[in-house]
């Protein structure tokens, strides 16, 4: 039986939805202050539908696009939830609200929000790397500026090849984790 679109979702219905190990979950919690599940007796997390979202964000920022950890951080500083969990719905960036359009931020997540902290200097040497296998030390890179000389088409071509070599690159990690 499928849930509800507006149902809360358990660590492992979340982590099933974003294609992600639970684990990565509960370390993203450390990182971004942003994401707080609800959590019950036992310390059963669950996950509010904009919760899904905004993971879905991070989730797109992070493999997709390749930011770091402190880079998807400063995103959320500086142009805000609301932008983050655009990206989680699908929407064009363009057309997204940043932190001076939308003043009604702190209602989104929680009354408690606070916005991310500076990560440690030990959380730097792992900076990226949220679903590596244990060991496995992958590159840290943020996207290169989009070239002058090519045209919207040729962008969104990259875009795609882009895109599936980090599909591949999951692939191969998953791979050799199994």
């Amino acid at each position: 039986m499928d849930k509800s679109p507006d149902a809360f979702r358990t660590i492992s219905e979340a982590a099933e939805e974003l294609d992600l190990p639970q684990h990565v979950l509960r370390f993203w919690e450390t990182r971004f202050s942003t994401i707080k599940p609800l959590k019950r007796g036992g310390g059963r997390r669950y996950y509010r539908p904009e919760d899904v979202l905004l993971l879905k964000g991070i989730r797109h920022l992070l493999y997709d696009q390749g930011f770091t950890i402190k880079g998807v951080q400063r995103i959320l500083k500086d142009q805000g939830i609301r932008y983050v969990v655009g990206i989680g719905e699908g929407r064009p960036v363009e057309s997204l609200p940043t932190a001076g359009d939308a003043a009604d931020e702190v209602d989104f997540v929680s009354e408690t929000a606070v916005m991310p902290e500076p990560v440690s200097e030990a959380a730097d040497a792992v900076e990226g790397h949220a679903a590596a296998p244990r060991g496995l030390k992958l590159p840290s890179f943020r996207p290169a500026p989009k070239p002058a000389g090519l045209s919207a088409a040729d962008r969104d071509k990259l875009s795609d090849v882009l895109r599936e070599l980090l599909d591949c690159k999951r692939m191969l990690e998953r791979a050799r984790e199994g």
